[in-house]
């Protein structure tokens, strides 16, 4: 395969889930704010904090509020990271390599495409907005299922997986960083911080099998460690290392790959995560962030950077 072609499934699956992402956060955000008094909730500010986008955002924004944040996380042009934007990138990326990927999952990609384009009145919309996040939610789970029963599971396929996974625990690292860095624990939040963690819990899709493998209730270190160390929840960053490190594994010269892989993942599993207090916390996930980064950075210079000459895998 060429490496142009796994570079470019590898990004196809990362736009897609950064879509998905970002459409959780924003309906779980909106059911968070119904769920606290008023005044109580840090309204917009966090998803931009969470998709890494402040600076960019304050360029051009004077302020959080709702129709404006909401605006530059759906379609705005400006953010790289807006669901439109993403949406347009897994388009163009895959309409290059048409060839490779099942006619059904372009059909998905392009269908998906117009849907966010021509209905953005209804995700800017209160009445509309759940359900066009909840249709874009949907479709990025049908892709990716389409993809996993069609599409041969060559290399191919390893580089669609390894941008899921590397998007997805990029992600979960943001949400627990920023959710728990904003925490409010005025005395007027006290009662409600139960819901704040269960907040975060489902903007990862994680409250039902959070509670079936802690069997607790939604305290701050259970959630912590559930998150990060679940070795069966999809979205824990362990989770997503191990896959990682089993799809990284049979490519050709990843021996040191894996030598990074390993030793994010025994240095995550010798931590207690659960006793880290909020500034510390923050500093970690800095740090899982950067390791992440640094894998994602030896891929691409393994399989994606490589002279015309020797451009395949």
């Amino acid at each position: 395969m060429l490496s142009r072609v796994g570079e470019t499934l590898y990004w196809v699956s990362r736009y897609i889930e950064r879509a998905e992402n970002v459409a959780r956060l924003i309906n779980v955000n909106n059911m968070l704010m119904m769920d606290l008094p008023k005044g109580v909730s840090t309204g917009w500010e966090p998803l931009i904090d969470i998709i890494g986008a402040r600076t960019a955002y304050q360029e051009t924004h004077t302020d959080f509020s709702e129709p404006k944040a909401l605006r530059y996380l759906l379609v705005g042009k400006d953010n790289y990271s807006s669901i439109l934007n993403s949406i347009i990138s897994a388009r163009e990326n895959a309409r290059t390599i048409r060839d490779v990927i099942p006619r059904d999952v372009w059909e998905e990609i392009n269908t998906l495409y117009y849907y966010v384009k021509d209905n953005q009145s209804e995700g800017l919309s209160k009445r509309g907005r759940f359900a066009y996040l909840k249709k874009i939610i949907g479709a990025a789970h049908q892709i990716f299922g389409a993809l996993d029963a069609t599409i041969n599971h060559d290399v191919g396929y390893t580089f669609i997986r390894l941008g899921l996974m590397i998007e997805r625990a990029d992600m979960t690292s943001r949400i627990l960083d920023i959710r728990s860095e904003t925490l409010i624990v005025s005395e007027e939040a006290k009662p409600f911080e139960n819901i704040q963690w269960i907040s975060l819990l489902r903007s990862l899709s994680a409250y039902q099998m959070y509670r079936q493998e802690m069997g607790v209730r939604v305290q701050r270190p259970d959630v912590i460690k559930f998150v990060l160390h679940s070795q069966v929840f999809p979205r824990s960053i362990m989770y997503c290392l191990q896959e990682v490190k089993a799809l990284v594994g049979p490519l050709p010269n990843s021996t040191e790959i894996m030598v990074s892989i390993d030793k994010a993942i025994d240095e995550l599993k010798a931590d207690d995560v659960g006793v880290l207090k909020k500034g510390y916390l923050h500093d970690y996930m800095d740090q899982i962030q950067i390791k992440l980064a640094s894998i994602h950075n030896d891929l691409a210079e393994l399989y994606f950077l490589k002279p015309p000459e020797q451009s395949t895998l």
